[in-house]
């Protein structure tokens, strides 16, 4: 905490010399420059450093105008003591630059005066001359710092904002993730069931280590929204393990993405649950099985994922009809982790069969 505030000083001590240092270039070149315009002659170096350095009182006052600034704001309905608070600020930072002023200008000469004033009379008449460019430097520095403090106010609302849109979205998807671990659960323990019923009591036992392992593979998986390609394909596996053991031959499963496609970032549990919709919808109610291929393509810069099982065509009215848990939480994670850059299509296929596309932006993970 100590570090940070001391490199924020450091920082704004930094910009101010900066920004004091270019004014006072600058007025002390436009003096010059208007003196030689006018054929006066002088000794230009002193009259140069003395209005170079003329300018440091201010400079130096600047944070404690800042904090002014901050602690005491100007704006509609401040109090009588906001205002005497920054006419005193204001007279005395004003007093000193000037009386700074007239030591240099009472060592060093720089304006050749043969007659030389007293210090009084030049701090005064110095001062009168002054005071309204003082008056336009100090409300200069307040009016920038509430210009960077409404900045500084909306980056920290943005960054706010995105946190609290990231820390709902995180929790939208865990709720969702919530809901497709009972939902595979269910069905799984279903199809465990209906083996112990036949009687196969070592594919049972098969399926249920089966299931042990991808349960514990989701639970180190459980925290993050997206994961590389390779290792939901690494998941899919298991999973089409476990299916493996309740179908045999019935369930033949070709899987075709290309290697270079294996490091994408995509949303965690996207290729089980459209496998399982596949298996439940196209497979398992047929006595001779079928085929679900998984296949991969990158085209113009997006991510195009494809589930394909040669069951039967979806139903005339099947947009009318509820399509299931597992796609329309797909539908709904795809819309919150990339909103109208992402897609999932459901569509029969000639001359037979289902197949689910999902469509999304391609990034390495």
């Amino acid at each position: 905490m100590t570090a940070t505030h001391t490199g924020v000083c450091s920082n704004r001590w930094r910009w101010i010399a900066v920004i004091w240092s270019a004014g006072a270039l600058f007025d002390a070149s436009q003096t010059i420059l208007i003196m030689h315009a006018e054929g006066r002659h002088h000794a230009w170096l002193p009259l140069f450093g003395t209005e170079l350095v003329s300018w440091l009182p201010w400079a130096l006052a600047t944070p404690l105008v800042i904090r002014l600034a901050r602690r005491y704001p100007i704006a509609r309905g401040m109090s009588v003591k906001t205002i005497w608070v920054h006419v005193a600020a204001f007279a005395v930072i004003s007093a000193v630059a000037e009386a700074w002023s007239t030591v240099l200008q009472m060592l060093f000469n720089p304006w050749n005066n043969r007659k030389w004033p007293t210090f009084v009379d030049t701090w005064t008449t110095s001062l009168t001359f002054q005071v309204l460019t003082f008056l336009i430097v100090y409300a200069l520095i307040v009016t920038v710092t509430y210009i960077m403090e409404a900045r500084e106010s909306m980056a920290r609302q943005i960054t706010e904002t995105a946190r609290l849109n990231d820390e709902l979205s995180k929790a939208q998807l865990a709720a969702l993730r919530r809901q497709m671990e009972p939902h595979f659960m269910y069905n799984t323990l279903n199809a465990i069931a209906g083996l112990v019923r036949d009687h196969r009591n070592d594919a049972a036992v098969s399926m249920i280590v089966g299931l042990s392992e991808f349960l514990r593979r989701s639970s180190e998986d459980s925290h993050r929204s997206q994961v590389a390609l390779r290792e939901e394909v690494e998941y899919l596996q298991r999973y089409l393990d476990i299916q493996k053991v309740r179908f045999g031959e019935r369930l033949q499963v070709n899987v075709d993405i290309p290697a270079e496609l294996l490091g994408a970032q995509v949303p965690n549990l996207l290729l089980q649950p459209l496998v399982e919709n596949a298996i439940k919808h196209g497979i398992a109610k047929r006595v001779a099985g079928g085929n679900v291929r998984v296949a991969g393509a990158c085209q113009n810069g997006s991510l195009c994922l494809s589930v394909y099982n040669d069951g039967p065509s979806l139903p005339a009215d099947w947009e009318a009809t509820q399509t299931g848990v597992g796609i329309g939480n797909l539908r709904t994670r795809l819309q919150i982790l990339h909103g109208n850059e992402s897609g999932l299509q459901l569509r029969s296929t000639n001359p037979g069969g289902v197949e689910v596309v999902v469509t999304l932006p391609f990034t390495e993970a």
